[in-house]
């Protein structure tokens, strides 16, 4: 991590973004809030600043803007989008609101020669982009020069070599921006000199260094749940600290077919990993009936897995640490500034927080990693491709996925619709396609007829997305003939269901909406 660039947060939903296309360019990077500590932004030692977007406007008042070390630290600096305008509006040019604003598909059309197109774009090119402004630039700064205009923004791209200050009207991360992420790449090592050699082999060095520095001789307390991140921590921390390490399996009964056999297996049979298996499917069950409200469902699960962890941790002793499966988002949501898009954490995302009374310290070996980096780092460690590769799955379950009371009956049939459904995706070569797919049963039931009888029985609805980060999303488009073909296979196989739907809800590029 020698080569580190900053990346600052005006509170865009798509901050995080950026910080996904520097790392596929192999540099490493971070994001920290406008707002933070000068003192903390100098510690950082940036070769490199990216200003993001973000919801102001510079010609309101009381507008966030970027310390004045950005600009005294003498390093390459890009601005997109809000932040072209704050550099601008800094520097001694003019940002005015527009009354034709641009969101969307744009084209712009270069006018000169530019670092940042080199290798991408050359004069006269048109290129698609992203647009999504309210506010443009009406005037430079003393020592820029427009290198790209749009039809609604005159400066859609600015440069000052001499200072080695940049910024563009569109939004380069989105994937909607096809060229953007090379143009990125183009900042962070032929502007700003990184070598773009960060790699997973690299990161799990470092940590593990960094996990036998923080806990010695100690030993360490692990919750696994089987998903692709707290999978990654345990053989990481087992390979750091050896059986230091004693993992504890919470079985809420609320899992996918197969799954709890599956943790057993490997980390106990392949692993050797020391690992408390504590089957607590009746306590949540009973906690869990009669109730509906799905925030409510989440509290209970969330409380019950407390009550249940805290009590088996209570019987290792000298446990004096927790390793969690922390991730950069939950990082960077948790420090997010006020009122931007990216400070609400989703709540099916999490389900309670362990108890301060445990007095344990905290161990997070991939708080520095988004998910897609975390399935990297365990194909370095070996972890197999059925656990890698496993569809994201909540903390609550099943739980969330049976809208209205849960019962043993409802999650038995919810189990073979949602494995019926998973392995057809397989099967026909889907799986990596999509992000995630999950059968949902739904709290109506209808009178069908199968052969010569009525039956009257629940209505499965299949949900599947793609994504290419986990932060944005839409629905996958399957073919008829799939969709035919895995209805008719759970309506004959799944007794309790008579009707399968499929939600094809879709939203705006640039929002998540699943679970």
């Amino acid at each position: 991590m020698q080569d580190r660039v900053l990346i600052l947060d005006f509170g865009a939903q798509t901050t995080q973004l950026i910080a996904r296309r520097v790392r596929e360019a192999g540099v490493y990077c971070e994001i920290l809030p406008y707002n933070t500590n000068p003192e903390t932004l100098k510690a950082f030692g940036a070769r490199a600043i990216i200003l993001s977007g973000g919801p102001a406007s510079v010609a309101g008042a009381d507008t966030p803007s970027a310390p004045a070390m950005v600009f005294e630290a003498k390093v390459p600096v890009l601005g997109i989008c809000y932040g072209e305008h704050t550099m601008c509006d800094q520097l001694g040019g003019k940002v005015e609101a527009d009354a034709t604003r641009e969101f969307g598909r744009a084209q712009v059309e270069v006018t000169q020669a530019c670092p940042l197109f080199e290798g991408i774009w050359k004069k006269g090119d048109r290129a698609q982009v992203w647009m999504s402004h309210g506010d443009r630039v009406v005037a430079l700064p003393k020592g820029f020069r427009p290198v790209a205009v749009s039809d609604g923004a005159p400066f859609a791209a600015i440069a000052d070599e001499a200072r080695q200050y940049y910024g563009v009207q569109f939004h380069p991360e989105v994937v909607h921006t096809p060229d953007g992420g090379r143009l990125l790449a183009n900042f962070v090592q032929r502007i700003a000199g990184c070598a773009g050699d960060w790699t997973m082999a690299a990161f799990r060095q470092q940590e593990i260094a960094e996990v036998r520095k923080q806990v010695g001789k100690g030993r360490v307390i692990c919750g696994l749940s089987g998903g692709v991140d707290s999978s990654v921590v345990a053989v990481l921390l087992h390979e750091a600290i050896g059986d230091q390490l004693t993992c504890i399996f919470v079985d809420h009964g609320l899992l996918r077919a197969g799954e709890a056999e599956q943790v057993l297996s490997l980390f106990r049979g392949h692993y050797n990993i020391p690992l408390v298996h504590r089957d607590a499917s009746a306590l949540f069950l009973g906690r869990l009936e009669g109730i509906s409200d799905p925030e409510e469902k989440r509290k209970i699960i969330g409380g019950a897995f407390i009550e249940v962890f805290e009590e088996e941790a209570s019987k290792i002793g000298g446990a004096g640490f927790l390793a969690q499966g922390t991730l950069y988002p939950d990082v960077i949501e948790s420090v997010s500034p006020k009122g931007g898009p990216s400070a609400t954490i989703k709540s099916h995302h999490n389900v309670g927080g362990l108890p301060e009374r445990m007095n344990m310290k905290l161990v997070e070996p991939v708080r520095e990693l988004f998910k897609d980096e975390v399935r990297a780092l365990g194909r370095e460690l070996g972890l197999p491709e059925a656990f890698i590769r496993r569809h994201p799955f909540p903390g609550p379950g099943l739980a969330i996925r049976i809208p209205g009371s849960v019962s043993a009956e409802k999650l038995e049939i919810l189990r073979k619709a949602d494995a019926i459904y998973l392995e057809a995706i397989a099967d026909a070569g889907l799986y990596d396609e999509i992000w995630q797919a999950f059968a949902v049963l739904l709290p109506v039931r209808t009178v069908g007829v199968m052969g010569d009888r009525r039956t009257y029985d629940y209505v499965c609805a299949l949900r599947a997305v793609t994504s290419t980060d986990g932060m944005t999303a839409d629905w996958y488009a399957f073919s008829a003939e799939f969709l035919s073909s895995v209805s008719a296979r759970i309506v004959n196989e799944v007794r309790g269901i008579n009707r399968v739907v499929y939600d094809i809800t879709s939203k705006p590029p640039g929002t998540i909406e699943w679970e």
